[in-house]
């Protein structure tokens, strides 16, 4: 298959280049491929892809809140280029969301089919995404997940590892509760989705339910460091961005398709130990994680 893959250096991209490198995967980075000018619909289609994967994106929460209308920029109107692209070359769109579409006023993990009412700018740019995405291609599969990490870019995981190493306590948020997922996983999880032809909206994030603080706790276990974690709430990490209380993601149209994702603290098992073998790169500063953490050395 042709597939033409945006956001081919992420998190997600990078791990899908590595899942999907039995297929024709054309990498579309910037400044070539860039989502927020509208010739991107007609470089698209000049590629002629059967696929188009849609992982690049505006992530960064807490900077969306001031910087609004760059986020509603890249997520939505640079999706809606994308998802046009696509029809023009009667392509299947794979469009990557988040969690952050929910407020969290549920206690039970959220299906597709319960109400959206994000609380910040990025999710509400993202949102946008959603619909500018299926209102522009007719085949589009929009695909909802949660806390990712990798062995790509600054994420909460390897944050906490370098830390960890480095500092005697942590303090961690451990009021907001959302299910840890492995971008490696996730990307198995999309191609079996592609395999499988499947359009419309899915969820899909780890297994189970944690909070910030409870994964980091396991973060510190599985590497075996001394450090000690403190539980802090989301009103004391100080934060401009709020964010839901609660946003796990059920995974039961997932398994309806016999798709699964592996608990949570089965992935971080398998990433800790990989990017340790790996040495990582170097230490992250923790605000640009959204400010879910704070250090004492």
């Amino acid at each position: 298959m042709r597939i033409l893959l945006l956001g081919a250096n992420g998190q997600v991209g990078s791990e899908l280049r590595r899942v999907l490198r039995h297929h024709e995967v054309l990498a579309a980075t910037r400044p070539l491929f860039d989502i927020t000018d509208p010739s991107i619909e007609d470089k698209i289609a000049e590629c002629k892809p059967q696929l188009v994967l849609h992982t690049a994106a505006f992530t960064k929460v807490d900077d969306a809140e001031a910087h609004a209308d760059l986020a509603i920029k890249v997520n939505a109107k640079g999706t809606m280029w994308v998802a046009r692209g696509a029809a023009k070359a009667r392509a299947r769109l794979v469009y990557l969301s988040t969690d952050y579409v929910f407020d969290g006023q549920k206690s039970d993990p959220y299906t597709e089919s319960d109400a959206v009412n994000p609380l910040n700018a990025y999710g509400r740019s993202k949102l946008l995404g959603e619909q500018e995405a299926l209102a522009a291609c007719p085949r589009t599969l929009i695909v909802r997940t949660s806390w990712v990490y990798g062995m790509h870019g600054h994420n909460f995981v390897k944050t906490i590892l370098k830390l960890s190493a480095q500092s005697r306590e942590l303090r961690v948020v451990s009021d907001q509760r959302g299910s840890p997922t492995y971008a490696y996983d996730l990307a198995v999880v999309i191609a079996s989705l592609i395999d499988r032809g499947v359009n419309g909206l899915i969820h899909a994030g780890g297994e189970g339910v944690c909070s910030w603080y409870e994964l980091a706790c396991a973060i510190v276990q599985f590497a075996q460091h001394s450090t000690s974690v403190t539980p802090i709430s989301t009103a004391e990490s100080g934060r401009p961005a709020p964010r839901p209380p609660f946003s796990a993601l059920s995974p039961s149209r997932l398994h309806l398709h016999d798709v699964h994702l592996p608990p949570w603290q089965d992935g971080l098992r398998r990433f800790i130990a990989e990017y340790l073998a790996t040495q990582g790169g170097p230490a992250h500063h923790p605000a640009s994680l959204g400010g879910e953490i704070s250090s004492k050395v």
